[in-house]
């Protein structure tokens, strides 16, 4: 159900910081139009922590609403407190979401017997599939190779997020876990080598900007077309670069406001990028034709 391209989906607001309804509703039609996998709304990059319980449930609710089944929705929901993402994780349910992204506990830096104990619980308490979302970087924990193997031998844990950054780790991943199990780039950059090595595809912020070019990467890689699949890479490098010259969304966000998307907003701590980065952004939109009113 969850491979090829997914988006995770960054979070419209309006200038007064509330949810921006239409220009979400936009975004995903303009993803599913695009041809995009799946959708993951209410990850990192749909600043998620800032994001009330109901407005996490209304984001999730819309994209149901506007997917209309013809993508799954992997919808976000994890956490450092596991009882309130079982909680979570069920009104997610309602809403009828296809499976849940589930980001490693941050800040309280849990042991992998706490990871594995934590997921667990979750799995537990649902029937829905479970992508698990290790990304160090940003939470401060790994879930580490043999501690993803255990995860496999849970049903309804069916994949990872892999955003450990570490090709080496991702080759031991995807020669320990079941050929059932599926692995997930969590970073852009490195989707091509993940599913060179036998990963399934990527879950992905710079498909916010580019959902039909990234789409043609990730199944030229899957389809075995590596020439073609390289193609791509050279020519959207400069764009996964650049995303991340600040921290994730402030500049997907900022490109996809020069693009006509949305409006330029974040919500505190998240804010826009400083001048000198808003204009590297620019100049590798221009360079690709990307900036509004430019691109056919």
């Amino acid at each position: 159900m969850f491979t090829g391209c997914g988006t995770a989906l960054v979070t419209p607001f309006r200038s007064d910081l509330s949810l921006d309804e239409p220009a979400l509703r936009a975004l995903v039609n303009r993803q599913i139009k695009a041809g995009i996998d799946f959708l993951c709304p209410c990850g990192t990059t749909g600043e998620s922590p800032t994001l009330t319980r109901e407005e996490h449930r209304r984001v999730v609710e819309i994209t149901v609403q506007e997917a209309r089944g013809r993508v799954p929705v992997l919808a976000g929901a994890g956490g450092y407190n596991t009882r309130e993402v079982i909680e979570l994780v069920a009104d997610l349910k309602k809403i009828g979401v296809s499976g849940i992204l589930s980001v490693t506990p941050y800040y309280n830096k849990p042991t992998q017997e706490g990871l594995y104990q934590h997921y667990k619980s979750i799995a537990e308490s649902t029937d829905l599939p479970i992508i698990v979302y290790s990304v160090q970087p940003r939470t401060a924990v790994n879930v580490e190779p043999p501690t993803l193997v255990r995860l496999a031998e849970i049903p309804n844990i069916v994949g990872v997020k892999e955003a450990s950054g570490s090709i080496s780790q991702i080759a031991s991943i995807l020669a320990r876990v079941p050929e059932s199990f599926t692995v997930l780039s969590g970073d852009d950059a490195i989707a091509l080598p993940l599913i060179a090595l036998g990963g399934r595809g990527a879950i992905c912020v710079i498909s916010n900007e580019i959902p039909e070019e990234f789409k043609a990467l990730t199944q030229a890689a899957l389809g075995g077309d590596f020439a073609r699949a390289r193609q791509l890479q050279r020519k959207y490098q400069s764009l996964m670069e650049i995303n991340f010259v600040e921290t994730n969304p402030g500049p997907v966000k900022f490109a996809m406001a020069r693009m006509g998307l949305l409006e330029p907003v974040w919500r505190l701590p998240m804010v826009s990028p400083q001048k000198t980065s808003q204009d590297k952004i620019e100049a590798v939109l221009e360079s690709l034709g990307l900036l509004a009113g430019v691109r056919a």
